[in-house]
């Protein structure tokens, strides 16, 4: 076990920016907008490490969204992600700077980087959180996170050791407002990786294809439940998506009974999702779906059970069997474009 470090010679919140091909994670801008509310409260200023090939608009827009600074490094071999050449120019940095807290999204990417640099820097670091705060008397980043299946929510701190990392789950958080006029510091981080030798080297990368891949970034989402019936009622299901230019998400019973796969699910063992519009199928309303949508700008209830949580949650709400009011919505969205 690590010595305890001198935790008053850290200070000032980092936030690492995942980019792929120069187009950003959308959950590590609403790191920004988080980390932005953090630094405030503890009066420090906000970094965000930016790694990659040719990324300079994208320190630029971090700078925008909230950053005081921006560390950058840029060269050809931080094109693509690779695990130690991303978390050798972080540590160093980090180590050399001290930052008191560390954010990072809980992609895939994020997943990978976070223990790595968790383990580098002797810090200790919270997994997938769904709410972040700080205790500004003894200065700790207190990170939430579910537990136990996501029938518990844990809160929990380091604070013995530094930096404090998290790693956050995408959508939980709001996008900042982008403010073209702010102004920051964009330092370019030295790149010598002469010394490294990384034991994966990537061939190839492409997009996955993939039903729902992207309900964490869509402006709809038609969502369908186990009282939306059978999986034909999730076929008209995916036609009023297709007619209102949504993804198809739903709850974990309906990944279970096959009729959707587990990058669809929404909840808190499935993904968090932040659109303007979230239609509810044959959804009841549990606590683990609603934990991933409650955050819905509008939400609109299908339900046959009037007394169904959804509709503590809903903004429109409509009393009926799901299987047999979409396609009537379904009927009337084609009448009305024609």
């Amino acid at each position: 076990m690590p010595s305890k470090v001198d935790v008053n010679a850290w200070r000032g919140v980092w936030v690492f920016v995942e980019q792929y091909k120069g187009k950003p994670a959308r959950v590590s801008f609403e790191l920004l907008g988080k980390g932005r509310e953090l630094a405030d409260k503890l009066s420090v200023p906000l970094t965000a490490l930016v790694l990659g090939e040719n990324v300079g608009k994208l320190a630029e827009d971090a700078v925008a969204s909230g950053a005081d600074r921006v560390l950058l490094a840029d060269a050809p071999k931080l094109s693509e992600y690779t695990t130690e050449l991303y978390a050798k120019i972080i540590a160093e940095a980090a180590l050399r700077e001290k930052p008191e807290i560390l954010l990072v999204g809980a992609s895939p990417v994020g997943r990978d980087l976070a223990p790595t640099l968790s383990y580098r820097l002797s810090g200790g670091c919270t997994a997938d959180c769904t709410s972040l705060d700080v205790d500004l008397d003894k200065r700790l980043l207190v990170s939430t996170r579910p537990a136990f299946g996501g029938n518990v929510m844990a809160t929990i701190i380091c604070p013995d050791h530094r930096p404090q990392m998290s790693t956050v789950r995408p959508g939980v958080m709001p996008l900042p407002e982008p403010d073209p006029a702010r102004k920051g510091e964009i330092v370019k981080l030295p790149v010598d990786l002469s010394s490294v030798t990384p034991k994966v080297r990537v061939l190839e990368s492409r997009l996955r294809e993939s039903e729902g891949g992207n309900i964490c970034e869509a402006e709809k989402v038609v969502g369908i439940g186990m009282g939306a019936g059978s999986k034909a009622g999730f076929d008209a299901i995916r036609e009023l998506a297709k007619l209102l230019d949504a993804e198809v998400a739903g709850t974990r019973p309906a990944v279970e009974a096959g009729w959707i796969s587990h990058d669809c699910q929404v909840g808190q063992t499935g993904k968090t999702i932040r659109p303007s519009l979230y239609v509810a199928c044959g959804i009841s309303g549990t606590v683990q779906h609603t934990a991933g949508m409650s955050g819905a700008k509008t939400i609109v209830a299908i339900n046959k059970d009037p007394n169904a949580d959804i509709f503590k949650f809903a903004d429109y709400g409509i009393v009926g069997d799901a299987a047999k009011i979409v396609p009537k919505i379904i009927e009337r969205l084609k009448s009305e474009k024609g």
